[in-house]
């Protein structure tokens, strides 16, 4: 019965709510999190080669690969813990290990992840980042020289969250092994799952920051064109007003700005929505660790106030400009149009007088031909009648001029009617 009322897809769309849990972790472990993406048509990618790069990964551990195409992948492998998730334009790989290396963020943790195996990606590496989670001392203030030890001070964000669950730590800094350092320093006593939550959130921050910031990349790219197309376009416009501007010229060159800026609103669209949306995946993230002060450091949502929110307003704003030039080049050809219109309707019109003109002057002619026509018609048509009546009027005695004055003014009123006859035939 269930099988009947039920969506075919009800069971699909419920199970996705469940497909990536967070990870369970003990404290201390240390977690290495690296997420990949193509340079170029990343939505549209071939994802048989992601799971290609994941078999080769789990293969070299030893452990099976995945059937078929799959979105998302958890085992473990030679005591770590793997994690693969694929994502619209990128994919990640998580590696949770117990224990902590010594000394901290040595890059042994990272060592699941091969050089060449990274190097042959489908797509390039766009983060990657190591956090060290460990227990956090009943003396908080022997955290203090840890973070100045392992991190860079002028950049370093910390915050204590969660209700004072655990106290994050990080720099937003590249080290020398290409590793970008978190840390977790977490309560005794708090969950694991908690654990693996934080944990996870850390990740999901760095890695939706790089993907919302590659919206800064393209939009710094699309500031000059956009500047010389602004200019293109207000000299355009500013020169319509000149007496000696061509509009159909004009209204060319117009369209072809509106053209190249509607192409470039098919080109960044995406980027710049994705940007968006990725934004407020990062600001939500923040927002959910529920952070307060510890030791006068600024928080991560300080941090990316300001340091990534400027960014993010910049994609704004160079997205705004390019939809407010599309519709300022709309309107201009609009406008524009009207012009080329009424200097057509007033080429028409005056094309049309002149046509009235020479009408006028071909009815004239018409009627001058027909004037002339009635009366040559009419002189050969007295002689004719003059000599058929010759030998009728010698018998009556009539002379040959009187006979000619009666016959013209008949011949004449006959051609006349015949003409008019035509005439009404021909309308």
């Amino acid at each position: 019965m269930s099988q009947q009322v039920d969506h075919p897809q009800r069971y699909a769309t419920v199970n996705e709510l469940h497909a990536r849990p967070f990870p369970s972790l003990t404290v201390p472990c240390e977690a290495v999190y690296l997420a990949f993406k193509e340079p170029e048509q990343a939505a549209s990618r071939d994802r048989g080669r992601d799971i290609a790069h994941l078999s080769d990964l789990l293969g070299r551990l030893g452990s099976e690969a995945p059937a078929g195409v799959v979105n998302h992948y958890s085992g473990n492998a030679q005591g770590v813990d793997l994690k693969w998730e694929s994502h619209t334009e990128f994919v990640t790989y998580s590696a949770f290990s117990d224990g902590l290396s010594m000394p901290a963020f040595n890059g042994k943790s990272a060592q699941v992840f091969l050089p060449d195996w990274i190097a042959s990606a489908p797509g390039k590496r766009l983060a990657a980042l190591t956090i060290r989670v460990e227990e956090l001392p009943e003396d908080l203030e022997m955290v203090v020289p840890l973070l100045r030890d392992w991190f860079v001070q002028e950049s370093l964000a910390c915050a204590q969250i969660i209700e004072g669950a655990a106290i994050v730590a990080g720099d937003f800094q590249i080290d020398a092994s290409g590793q970008m350092r978190f840390a977790v320093f977490v309560r005794k006593g708090t969950g694991k799952r908690r654990v693996g939550r934080i944990v996870q959130r850390l990740c999901e921050i760095e890695v939706y920051r790089a993907m919302s910031m590659l919206g800064l990349l393209r939009a710094r790219g699309l500031g000059q064109t956009l500047n010389a197309l602004d200019s293109q376009l207000s000299d355009l416009v500013s020169g319509l007003n000149g007496a000696h501007t061509s509009s159909e010229v004009a209204l060319n060159s117009l369209l072809a700005i509106a053209a190249e800026l509607e192409s470039l609103s098919l080109q960044y669209s995406y980027r710049f929505a994705a940007t968006s949306a990725y934004e407020a995946i990062v600001n939500q993230r923040i927002e959910i660790l529920r952070e307060t002060r510890i030791y006068g450091r600024q928080t991560f949502g300080e941090f990316m106030m300001r340091r990534y929110d400027p960014a993010m307003r910049t994609v704004k704003a160079t997205d705004e400009r390019l939809k407010s030039l599309a519709n300022r080049a709309q309107r201009a050809a609009e406008l524009l149009r009207t012009r080329v219109d009424v200097d057509r309707s007033a080429q028409n019109q005056k094309l049309l007088e002149s046509m009235n003109d020479r009408a006028d002057l071909q009815l004239r002619l018409q009627r001058t031909v027909e004037g002339l026509s009635v009366v040559a018609i009419s002189y050969y048509g007295v002689n004719l009648a003059s000599y058929a009546a010759y030998p009728l009027t010698e018998v009556l005695g009539i002379s040959k001029s009187i006979a000619t004055s009666v016959l013209t003014p008949l011949v004449v009123g006959l051609v006349w009617l015949m003409v008019r006859r035509i005439q009404r035939k021909m309308h």
